[in-house]
This record gives structure tokens, C-alpha cells and sequence, in this order.
């Protein structure tokens, strides 16, 4: 297991990295790159260590693999943890990773099965390597799809997603992007993975692949983050932030040891879905602990205004703990009543995706109770250098005394207004939309995961009708 500072000094290894039109030399030391790589680095200050029968040794929590409910139910604990012990923000460094690579585990067992490969070998040599290494794994899934209306195949440019350029004696050549990749830059490994179910013209895009993030060809251009670099009065975005990059694969090589997915394109979605499964258990577990930001925020704020009695304040903070433990509900629910396939428990599709829908479409409310419950100073409050300058800063502490002393008062609703009125509030309002699957992804798993014979049978059974009639 190793620790922090030795993870910072492995990110120095001449990956390619650009933040705002410059080449990042290092991004353990980057003044804002590398706010996100120490918070990547909180994951090795934490005990997370089980001694793993699979592998002889002591590992990481993150790669233990799912048994049953008692190991679901640890890695919904660990997720949730280790978010809050980072400020409520998210710690994907190994989550991700695994999330993968139980995912690969499942499915490359049935393309072995199928297709007389080996790629399940491969795929426990792999994660011997990155779980005894004890490395970090981002994951690169979302293609950048070009136009929304046409298929892989269809595409005018071939790389509108990932895709094998070329069979060598020793392993394969791709190319392509990948977008929304959480903490790339700063992770040690990249696993890529199909985005969606492919037909058989689309096969050249069926693929599956993990390569060391510095790779040759392998560039990563990263989000603005604007959280940071645009409001001086941040207080979260200074300590925790995870980045996003658009991920390029120009004429990447991937040894044939690394290589877990070859135009097998009817394993494609399946790939793909569960990993989203796996990804979304971990996305209620994580998004339960953010909301604490949330409910400690709505709550002080109430405090600090003397409004904390009034009902429509009541309203608000009952709003965001239904919203915090619906999640932290769908993932038990999801833990205790797991799928079983191949030695693996998969978290219930069903609760997973309901929870993840749930936390998709109502966070919007969890801003607004934040936002209504605060008030308006959070958008009007003076800058951060003014309240550091001596000249004004009793002016401002003066007027922003309410139930609570100015300066008290101030934290809070730094607070605040970070979480519910700045740029990093516009950033949580697509991530909590879009990241680990968007709303019309989980509405589609939802429905196609739903037995609806038993409610069928209910109702034939009140008409009267055998389920095999078909009534005029």
C-alpha cells in the first residue's frame, strides 16, 4: 500500500496533459491541475486495506471483489466514506477503476465461452497488476459520437469513437476520443470501454483496452476549472475537485496482454451495461455523502439567518435528506438483493438505476432549497478581496451580522454560494444530470430491467382474462 507523496511523484512521468492552450510539465505541481491530483492522493492517507485471498496479499478495499451482499454493502460503506474523509467530494481513483474491471471480469468470461478467446486470463492478469501496484484507473467510456443520429460505422470521421486501427504481431493500434474523462490526467492507468451496443459493421468499434496514462499518443486536454480559478471566495474548490479531460488516442499501442475486447461486437452493450450498473451503485453511494455538504449548508444557513424554525426552512432541509437517503436507500436495497453471474454479485439493476434516476432528476430541487433558504446575499455578497481589505471589512461584517456575527455569517454563506450560486454550481447541475449515465440512460435500464408479469397477472386476474387471451 503505498502513500500519498509516493503516488504524487508517479504522476511525473511524461504524460501529455494541456490546461488552457499550455502543455502541463507536471501535474502533481500545477497550481490548479494539481488541487485535483492531491485530492486523488487523500485515497492513500486512508485505511483500505483487506488481505485478499485471490491475490496472496494485502490490497486495496476498492479491488475486492463482490461476493454477496456483505461485500456490497462494504463497498457502498468505503465509497461513502471516503467521500465525506474529501470534503463530501467524490474519490474516484480506484472506484472507477474496479468498477471496470469487475465489469470485464463478468464479460470476458461469456466472450471466452463464445468466441474460444482468452481475454479473461488477461483480465486477471491486469488487475493483479494495478491492484498489487496498488495503482489508480481512470476510465474512458463516453465516445465523442459525432453525429447523435448515425451509428459507429456511419460516422463521416472514424474517430467519433474509439477504434482499432490495426492489428500488429504483438498487439493492436487505436485511435480516437473519448470525452468526460474523470481524473485522467491524474491517474496511472486508463481503461477504455464501449459506450453503447454495437451491430456488426460496427465491430472495428467493439473494443476494450487499458494503457498506462503515459502512453504514447495519448493526450489529455482538460475542463476550465472555473470553480477555482473563478470565484476567489471559493472555499471546497481550493481543498477537492475532480477533473474532466477530452482523452485522445492518436495511434495508441496497446500490447495484446492488455487487450480485453476485439470486434466482439455482440458483447459490446453488454459490456457496457454492466459497468454502468457497478458505476451507478457507486454513483448513489458517493452522491448520498455529497449531500451532506448540502444538508450542513441549508441547515447553518437557516441558523445564521434565525430563520431555522420557520416552515417553508423546515421544507427545504426535509427536501435535501429525502434526497441524501433515497440514495443511501437504493444502494442497501440494491446490495441486499444483488445478481449473481459467474461468482460475482452485481448490484440490482432495478434499485441502482431507480436511485440514480431519482438523484438525475431532482437535484435541481436540492440547489433550489439551498439557494431559497440562504437568500439572495449568496449571489449579491461582496468579493473575497473586499472583505480582506481592512478598510471594509468592518463595513461588511457590520451588515452581514444577522442571528450569528458577521464573520460567522460570512463563512456560511461562502459556503453557500459556492454550493448554490457560482460556477461550480453550474458544473454539479450537469455532473448530477449527465456522470455514471444520463437521465434517458437510466429511464431506459429502469424500464428494460422491470418485470411487469406480476402486475400483468394482477390485473388479467381482475378481467378475468388468462395471460395468453388477447381481449378485443
Amino acid at each position: 500500500m503505498r502513500t500519498p507523496q509516493q503516488f504524487l511523484d508517479s504522476l511525473d512521468d511524461g504524460r501529455e496533459v494541456y490546461y488552457r492552450g499550455r502543455k502541463v510539465e507536471n501535474v502533481a505541481k500545477h497550481p490548479v491541475v494539481g488541487v485535483a491530483a492531491r485530492h486523488a492522493a487523500k485515497l492513500f492517507s486512508f485505511e483500505r486495506g483487506f488481505p485478499s485471498e485471490e491475490l496472496g496479499e494485502e490490497v486495496s478495499q476498492y479491488y475486492r471483489f463482490p461476493r454477496g451482499a456483505a461485500d456490497l454493502m462494504a463497498r457502498h460503506k468505503l465509497v461513502y466514506d471516503t467521500t465525506m474523509r474529501c470534503n463530501g467530494v467524490f474519490n474516484i481513483s480506484q472506484a472507477i477503476g474496479s468498477d471496470a474491471l469487475f465489469a470485464l471480469t463478468a464479460v470476458s468470461k461469456k466472450v471466452d465461452a463464445a468466441a474460444g478467446t482468452d481475454y479473461s486470463g488477461r483480465v486477471r492478469d491486469y488487475y493483479r497488476h494495478v491492484a498489487t501496484k496498488d495503482l489508480t484507473v481512470a476510465v474512458a467510456q463516453t465516445d465523442v459520437k459525432g453525429d447523435r443520429s448515425k451509428r459507429p460505422h456511419e460516422q463521416p470521421d472514424r474517430d467519433a469513437y474509439l477504434h482499432v486501427d490495426e492489428v500488429t504481431d504483438d498487439g493492436i493500434v487505436v485511435s480516437g476520443a473519448k470525452a468526460h474523462t474523470t481524473q485522467g490526467a491524474v491517474s496511472e492507468e486508463v481503461i477504455a470501454i464501449p459506450t453503447r451496443a454495437m451491430s456488426e459493421r460496427d465491430a472495428d468499434y467493439a473494443l476494450a483496452c487499458a494503457v498506462p496514462a503515459n502512453a504514447r499518443g495519448l493526450k489529455f486536454i482538460v475542463r476550465p476549472i472555473d470553480e477555482l480559478e473563478g470565484n476567489s471566495s471559493n472555499v471546497l474548490s481550493g481543498k477537492d475537485f475532480e477533473l474532466e479531460t477530452l482523452t485522445i488516442f492518436d495511434r495508441v499501442k496497446v500490447p495484446r496482454e492488455r487487450v480485453f475486447m476485439l470486434r466482439e461486437h455482440a458483447f459490446a452493450g453488454a459490456l457496457a451495461v454492466t459497468f454502468a450498473t457497478y458505476h451507478r451503485f457507486t454513483a448513489v453511494s458517493y452522491r448520498a455523502a455529497t449531500s451532506n455538504l448540502f444538508i450542513g449548508a441549508t441547515s447553518l444557513a437557516a441558523k445564521a439567518n434565525g430563520i431555522q424554525d420557520a416552515s417553508h426552512v423546515r421544507d427545504n432541509l426535509q427536501l435535501v435528506i429525502m434526497y441524501k437517503e433515497l440514495m443511501r436507500m437504493s444502494a442497501i436495497a440494491a446490495a441486499q438483493t444483488y445478481v449473481e453471474d459467474g461468482g460475482l454479485a452485481i448490484p440490482n439493476p432495478l434499485y441502482t438505476n431507480i436511485g440514480k434516476l431519482y438523484s438525475n432528476q431532482n437535484f435541481g430541487r436540492v440547489v433550489d432549497a439551498l439557494n431559497d433558504t440562504a437568500g439572495g446575499i449568496v449571489s449579491t455578497m461582496p468579493a473575497q478581496e473586499d472583505i480582506d481589505n481592512p478598510e471594509e471589512h468592518g463595513y461588511i461584517s457590520k451588515y452581514m451580522t444577522a442571528a450569528t456575527s458577521g464573520d460567522e455569517r460570512i463563512a456560511v454563506m461562502k459556503m453557500a454560494k459556492e454550493l448554490a450560486a457560482s460556477s461550480f454550481t453550474g458544473y454539479l447541475l450537469s455532473l448530477m444530470i449527465h456522470a455514471e449515465g444520463s437521465v434517458q440512460a437510466s429511464k431506459l435500464a429502469l424500464i428494460r430491467d422491470y418485470n411487469l408479469t406480476e402486475a400483468e397477472a394482477l390485473v388479467n386476474g381482475v378481467l378475468g382474462a388468462k395471460p395468453a387471451e388477447k381481449r378485443p
